[in-house]
């Protein structure tokens, strides 16, 4: 399985028992998503690995309580330490409306209801306090708050956003 053609889910962060089990911490606001997961990819080195999950169970909040097949002592527990889990891109729940994936708007057009065509989503930022919009405006780069209140239509079909932008936003990258 390649990286690109999967989703994070979340790091192992802790043991959680003396047999194996590892806290999971979850990069979701829907924990419940992950209950039945019967197998995740675990990146060790450049590879993504399938490890199969014996139980699993949520524990306070947003850590996830694993038990993985195969992984039955502390040393084997500590060699999974910190790292990232993942699941293919296939397994994500399809989202309706204005909802969406980052990965899923990649290509899309973003037309704003003022200013008209912007460009194509080239890429989101989600390392910043706020998530962004890259979009590429004839090879300038224009960043577009990801935000709820701006996102006016999203058609999958036609593959675009329309977004309303605060006044004078897009002309800082374009003039």
């Amino acid at each position: 399985m390649r990286k690109d053609k999967c989703f994070y889910v979340g790091t192992i962060v802790n043991k959680f028992s003396f047999k194996g089990e590892l806290l999971v911490k979850l990069d979701t606001d829907d924990p419940e998503l992950f209950l039945e997961m019967e197998s995740v990819f675990i990146e060790i080195g450049k590879n993504l690995v399938p490890f199969f999950i014996e139980r699993s169970q949520l524990h306070k909040s947003l850590l996830l309580r694993v038990k993985f097949e195969d992984v039955d002592d502390e040393p084997t527990a500590d060699s999974l330490m910190k790292r990232e889990l993942y699941l293919p891109l296939t397994a994500l729940p399809p989202l309706e409306g204005n909802k969406f994936y980052y990965h899923e708007v990649i290509g899309f057009t973003m037309i704003d209801t003022n200013y008209g065509n912007v460009g194509v989503i080239t890429g989101v930022n989600d390392t910043t306090a706020q998530a962004l919009f890259e979009v590429d405006h004839h090879g300038d780069q224009v960043l577009i708050p990801v935000n709820d209140a701006f996102i006016d239509k999203l058609d999958r079909e036609a593959r675009t956003i329309t977004v309303t932008a605060p006044d004078g936003l897009i002309e800082l990258y374009t003039n």
